[in-house]
């Protein structure tokens, strides 16, 4: 797989934000190949966890559309830049999604594909949570949850003094949100005037334990979020439409910091891993293995 992609990064070299959202590109097809690439994503995914072998699938399939977005479309970022001061930053502060984005890398060509399958290895550079001191393009060594905008908020304010013009994104778990370090990092960016930074909330519902609102309830989210002084809104974190126009209203001009409220499903994409938590950090039987193979190939011959 990742045929795709490779298209994808072709279209990409010398633009500022992802081929898919390159402006010779018809709209149509923009959202055609960003539905295809997170299907790509998904069976990538699954494939690096393959059977018998405990991972975090739920969060980390109910992110892809997002990060498909963000890295295929909208960010300024590629192998190209990816040293460039001036690249756009993002943040996984739910550490154990990471896998998530180490696809999204390697559909760019920042790490091998075949390098994917040595995930959470001995010695490898592919961990369980973000280790920046291994992984290339990481921009911050999250896991434990509730750091991600803070860290977000340190790299904003230090490319104003340098002078520098670039976004920073975060996304955050819905049960991260029970982390008080995280309001106090929303005040921050707010009393700052951080219009660069943008937060994604992945509202999938779940958390290691059960449902998020059984733990420690979290909404009215759109309200708190506005509350602190961010602009928000909430939209379906699986209609690449609606992520596309959410992520878009980040345009440099911004004087308030963005929450994106993305309604999503844990475990998205593959049946049997939807809408529970049980599989927030399991492993599937070989027999489970193939079915999910199947059903995402099941998709990908419908797009």
């Amino acid at each position: 797989m990742l045929l795709l992609s490779t298209a994808i990064v072709a279209e990409n070299h010398g633009r500022e934000a992802g081929a898919i959202g390159a402006n010779r590109v018809d709209p149509d097809e923009k959202l055609s190949a960003l539905r295809r690439a997170a299907l790509e994503v998904r069976l990538e995914l699954i494939k690096m966890f393959s059977y018998e072998q405990v991972h975090h699938f739920g969060g980390c399939l109910s992110c892809v559309d997002i990060l498909t977005v963000l890295y295929l479309y909208k960010m300024k970022f590629s192998a190209q830049c990816a040293g460039d001061p001036q690249r756009d930053r993002f943040i996984m502060s739910k550490g154990h999604s990471i896998p998530t984005q180490y696809v999204l890398l390697a559909m760019l060509g920042i790490i091998p594909k075949a390098e994917l399958a040595t995930i959470k290895q001995l010695g490898t550079r592919l961990q369980g949570h973000p280790d920046i001191l291994k992984t290339p393009c990481l921009e911050a060594p999250t896991g434990s949850l509730g750091m991600g905008l803070s860290y977000a908020n340190g790299i904003a304010l230090a490319a104003r003094l340098d002078g520098l013009k670039f976004n920073v994104y975060v996304l955050m778990g819905d049960g991260e949100l029970q982390e008080g370090q995280v309001w106090e990092a929303a005040m921050t960016s707010s009393h700052y005037g951080l219009g660069n930074v943008c937060v994604v909330v992945d509202r999938n519902r779940f958390q290691s334990q059960g449902e998020v609102e059984r733990s420690m309830g979290v909404e009215p989210l759109e309200e708190k979020w506005r509350a602190f002084g961010w602009d928000t809104v909430r939209i379906d974190g699986h209609d690449v439409r609606q992520i596309c126009d959410a992520v878009d209203r980040v345009d440099g001009q911004r004087a308030r910091p963005l929450a994106i409220i993305a309604d999503t499903i844990k475990g998205k994409g593959v049946s049997f891993l939807e809408d529970t938590y049980q599989y927030h950090n399991g492993k599937l039987s070989k027999e489970q293995y193939v079915r999910a193979l199947e059903e995402i190939q099941e998709s990908l011959t419908r797009v």
